[in-house]
């Protein structure tokens, strides 16, 4: 049985506002009892980002919760659009954990999920064993912020699979210049869901990008720094980054290098934001630093 073919449970909790909210649940294989692994998602994307890595590490003797965040995927949409803001993103993980009777888990977030693993990490630090950055840090590159705001909650006109296809390869061709149109429609398949017509559509509610709007998102921030900071000084870290981000540039990732020395940093080769982690250079990173973890 290869990796992909590992089934899930599927896991759903109540937010504190009554959002009902879904995670695939990849139990542990047989083993020493490990702590548990959290992998959340980007801004527009869903839990089926992981389907292939999350059996692996779970094949590794974790069990590993991969989260729909509120509005993505399968979890709800949030009746008040304001409320897709990072604070109740962080407060959701942290009733998930609850509802599962987790105590500490080792946390994997790309790019928004990184930035939610720094609020869990402020909110309760002795939830957090250790944490994977993909491809994000308490600075953007601009560069990053507008091609993401390009398209992020906007509807694109889709009438089938191929046209699903052509979108997302619109819109992240820059990152992964060596995606193939098997790749391409791989990753339409997985941000998208069929209506009640069959058209595809985007699997999270358009209003995401609501408060972005309102109040646009600073470069900088100086809360995140100091989250970052103090989580990279209590906990073990591993910064993965894109050889290509336009998020994560090269600059930032060496000044988050110079403020946390102990981090441990990894480059994935020929990819921009962000990684899959399913690039051999990110799966080996997260292997070898999760076989140090407890």
């Amino acid at each position: 049985m290869t990796d992909a073919a590992v089934a899930f449970v599927e896991r759903r909790w109540t937010a504190a506002d009554g959002s009902s909210l879904f995670a695939r649940d990849y139990p542990a294989a047989a083993g020493p009892a490990r702590l548990p692994v959290v992998l959340i998602h980007g801004l527009t994307r869903n839990s089926g980002d992981f389907e292939d890595v999350a059996p692996w590490i779970a094949a590794g003797g974790r069990r590993v919760l991969a989260v729909d965040v509120r509005g993505r995927g399968r979890s709800e949409w949030s009746a008040d659009p304001m409320r897709y803001q990072l604070p109740t993103y962080a407060a959701d993980m942290l009733a998930m954990l609850d509802a599962l009777g987790i105590s500490r888990a080792h946390f994997v977030g790309t790019s928004m999920g990184g930035l939610i693993t720094l609020l869990v990490s402020a909110r309760r630090m002795r939830a957090v064993a250790s944490a994977t950055l993909n491809d994000v840090g308490p600075e953007i590159d601009p560069a990053g912020i507008a091609r993401i705001a390009g398209y992020a909650g906007k509807q694109a006109v889709i009438e089938n699979w191929d046209d699903a296809a052509r979108y997302v390869k619109r819109t992240s061709e820059v990152a992964f210049p060596d995606f193939t149109e098997a790749d391409w429609l791989s990753m339409a398949r997985r941000g998208f869901v069929e209506d009640a017509a069959g058209r595809p559509v985007l699997d999270y509610d358009p209003d995401i990008s609501l408060p972005m709007s309102r109040r646009p998102v600073p470069n900088k921030s100086w809360l995140a720094d100091i989250l970052f900071r103090r989580l990279a000084r209590r906990r073990p870290v591993l910064l993965l980054r894109g050889a290509l981000s336009d998020i994560l540039s090269a600059p930032i990732a060496a000044k988050m290098r110079r403020a946390a020395p102990k981090m441990v940093y990894r480059e994935v080769p020929g990819v921009g934001h962000a990684p899959f982690l399913t690039e051999p250079a990110a799966r080996r990173a997260i292997e070898d630093f999760l076989a140090r973890q407890p």
